[in-house]
């Protein structure tokens, strides 16, 4: 696809240097000869705009496109108009995919082996991209492109996340030139903590209002694109379009869940029985495919009690209307691109998901952070729950953070094994992509069936632009490309796939694919499972069971040929110890060394005692203090009127956290554990006037990660309320939302002022000071 006379001379050194003046100057203008200085060319003249959509934790079972039910016209249209990719792959993983997607390297070359949350000192692991890995923005901006980046990033240091920076590996620092969205792995739809390039921000819109963040998403890229027509439409564009959705939490209108109502009743057993036989029908998989069996370890629709089944069902029709309505926002966009001219001369890559399904629901929830937690619960606690929150209808609403039942994400990656966080099998790392470029890709039904991965886009793009990858940016020398292009498939479903060894890896799932064979070790831990497996303490991966595929006969990994090839098998599993090796992802399982081996090295502050302001608001709750599994002491200088009001201090959101607020002048405080249980301290006797010193102490009842902890409020010295949590957060109790003091912005903790929130303070708070202490 790539056009020889499109070449570019090579540039090793990126930025380019500056265009010296042509004029000559003299003493006077009279002695002095101008001539306006012309740019050089830098790009072709036809070098097309660009535009990649990445969904979220989206299985490749879930489109209707590729024979899913989940109805997905925007990828119905692109597909139509351009071609698709029915063996294009991820890493497994929110962070790492992303990291690898934009920079054309593997994930751990580039420091994000595991999640920017969860990252450690191994290079690997380290969750900062390399300046010696400059990402595709940075790049095209230097070469002339308009850059621009919505919706989830995932691939800041969690500890710069706050809104004093450092800003330098925000996407304004690794070269987009606009941003809009969140940092984090995962946000409220209805109420996410935003940023607009380096400025923290508020939806424009509350939740009575409509608001729901893959609207605002399709919203901002569209009025972005409307400046970039009035202002400097001479300009090409690459936007980069990546959805929160289909991430934890679902959040979607009634509505849009209510179209499918009782179309997944039968379960997810048959809903994958029918979606293989449709796939087939389509020709998106072969007709010789396997559908592969349900793990030992995952439930069968069958057996699930006939009481929880409306529940499950439910999540179920939430997460389809969900996915249905990305797709659709996603139209909006594309339909823009075209509305304002740009459709012929613009090349989209829609992504449907940077990993499979997501199987992290477990069980089932309400609350999707409980599995992270390690916080043990049943359906029965969920279902119960509910019912103070207005029953099944709640589910998708603002008062819940639901994710469904595993057994959905493994439907949604049918015909596959295994989910999101397994790299070892499809069903964790296979993803459909379609392409359109109506000025050079001719429609085909056939989908491209070469082998290719994440990081094979960037050298696509530069490819098609003729492009050679520098050898410095900003004076950093550059590591090499790990991807391989694809551009000379996109005019040629036949034509001979060129990606030879591609390596997989994720907390100790891997796999090592090499000129059609697929050679898979499974890992320590199974993500649906809940709780950490026994022994893993003890792993080490020189135990683990490998699997070996042939994949030109075996599609979807159904035939393991490990006991038959026993020769192929160690050659496969030595190569694949050398690209681990090459790209940095020894220790083989480094990820886990923070979630499972070391929860006490997770990303926080480094401090022990804070002075806030009155007015501190959004600060990340990785960054804030760990007020709910920490022995602390909050003291509060307030000034009260008579029958005070609103919130002193909250940190979290509806689906998990805690706060102190006033209510009719009588001292309050809430410790919500995801929902399922909720803890709540008040005291008897309204506060006095004036100015109050407010004391919230918390200690250990018993010393251990979610253990219980005694509470206490001191009013002036004097004990006003106290007492138990019994099962506190050992982790975190959100992904995306903040400590705010004097008001609750985000979603709010507690059912008590939620339909009064942001619930501002009416008094005056002159600070606040939180010191970690002693357990007692």
């Amino acid at each position: 696809m790539s056009n020889p006379e499109n070449r570019m001379e090579k540039q090793e050194s990126l930025p380019f240097p500056p265009t010296p003046s042509a004029s000559i100057a003299g003493r006077t203008m009279q002695e002095s000869v101008y001539k306006q200085r012309v740019k050089p060319r830098r790009l072709p003249a036809d070098a097309p705009n660009m535009l990649i959509v990445l969904i979220d934790d989206a299985g490749p079972a879930l489109p209707s496109t590729f024979g899913g039910e989940v109805n997905t016209p925007t990828m119905d249209r692109i597909v139509k108009e351009g071609i698709a990719y029915n063996r294009f792959h991820t890493t497994a993983m929110c962070s790492p995919t992303r990291a690898s997607l934009l920079t054309g390297r593997n994930h751990h070359r580039v420091g994000n082996g595991q999640i920017a949350e969860l990252a450690n000192d191994w290079d690997g692991y380290s969750g900062r991209i390399p300046r010696s890995s400059a990402l595709v923005a940075e790049v095209l901006k230097d070469y002339g492109y308009a850059t621009g980046a919505w919706g989830k990033w995932h691939n800041t240091p969690a500890d710069e996340t706050t809104p004093v920076g450092p800003f330098e590996n925000w996407p304004t620092g690794l070269g987009f030139e606009y941003f809009y969205g969140f940092l984090a792995g995962e946000a409220s739809q209805y109420e996410p903590n935003l940023v607009r390039n380096t400025t923290s921000v508020l939806p424009p819109k509350t939740v009575k209002e409509g608001y729901h963040l893959s609207e605002d998403l399709a919203d901002d890229a569209i009025s972005w694109l409307h400046k970039h027509k009035a202002f400097q439409p001479d300009k090409p564009f690459f936007m980069y379009w990546a959805s929160g959705a289909i991430h934890g939490p679902h959040h979607i209108m009634k509505e849009w869940a209510d179209k499918y109502k009782g179309k997944f009743d039968d379960g997810w057993d048959a809903y994958r029985e029918r979606v293989f036989k449709r796939a087939k029908e389509k020709g998106w998989i072969p007709a010789d495919t396997q559908l592969t069996p349900r793990h030992e370890t995952m439930p069968s629709w069958d057996s699930i009690p006939d009481d929880e089944r409306p529940f499950q069902r439910r999540l179920m029709e939430v997460a389809a209307g969900f996915s249905e309505h990305v797709d659709v926002q996603v139209g909006r966009v594309v339909s823009e691109i075209d509305k304002l001219g740009y459709g012929e001369n613009t090349l989209i890559f829609y992504i449907w998901g940077d990993n499979g399904s997501s199987s992290e629901g477990q069980g089932g929830t309400i609350s999707e952070l409980l599995a992270q937690n390690g916080v043990p619960s049943t359906a029965k606690q969920h279902i119960e729950a509910l019912e103070e929150l207005g029953g099944l209808d709640a589910l998708g609403s603002p008062k819940t953070d639901p994710m469904y039942h595993a057994g959905w994400a493994w439907a949604g990656s049918t015909p596959y094994k295994g989910t999101k966080l397994l790299a070892s099998h499809f069903g964790g790392t296979r993803n459909p992509m379609a392409v359109r470029w109506p000025a050079k890709i001719k429609p085909e039904a056939t989908p491209r069936a070469q082998f290719h991965h994440v990081n094979d886009v960037v050298p696509t793009i530069y490819e098609i632009l003729g492009i050679t990858p520098p050898r410095t940016v900003n004076g950093i020398e550059q590591d090499a490309m790990d991807g391989v292009s694809f551009a000379y498939s996109l005019g040629d479903s036949k034509a001979k796939g060129q990606l030879l060894t591609q390596y997989f890896e994720i907390m100790g799932s891997r796999a090592i694919y090499h000129d059609g064979w697929m050679a898979c070790a499974l890992g320590p831990r199974i993500p649906w499972v809940p709780g950490l497996p026994p022994g893993i303490l003890e792993w080490t991966p020189d135990k683990d069971a490998w699997e070996l595929y042939n994949l030109e006969e075996d599609w979807s990994q159904a035939n393991d040929l490990a006991s038959k090839m026993p020769d192929k098998l160690a050659q496969m599993k030595e190569l694949f110890l050398i690209e681990a090796a090459k790209n940095k992802a020894l220790p083989i399982g480094g990820g886990l060394w923070v979630p499972v081996f070391h929860p006490e090295l997770r990303i926080a502050p480094p401090y022990t005692e804070w002075t806030l302001a009155g007015d501190t608001v959004r600060m990340p709750e990785f960054c804030a203090p760990a007020l709910g599994n920490k022995p602390n002491v909050v003291t509060i200088d307030a000034v009260l009127p008579a029958d005070a009001n609103g919130v002193l201090y909250k940190l979290g959101a509806n689906s998990g956290g805690l706060t102190c607020f006033v209510e009719n002048g009588i001292l309050c405080y809430e410790y919500n554990l995801f929902i399922i249980q909720r803890t709540k301290i008040r005291a008897r006797e309204k506060l006095p006037t004036g100015k109050v010193k407010i004391e919230v102490e918390t200690n250990y009842v018993v010393p251990k990660p979610g253990g219980p902890l005694k509470v206490t409020m001191k009013v002036d010295g004097k004990v006003v309320a106290e007492g138990t949590v019994p099962i506190s957060a050992p982790l975190v109790f959100t992904g995306n939302d903040c400590l705010d003091v004097g008001m609750a912005l985000g979603s709010p903790v507690s059912l008590d002022y939620c339909d009064k929130a942001p619930f501002k303070f009416n008094g005056t708070i002159n600070q606040v000071h939180v010191r970690y202490v002693t357990a007692k």
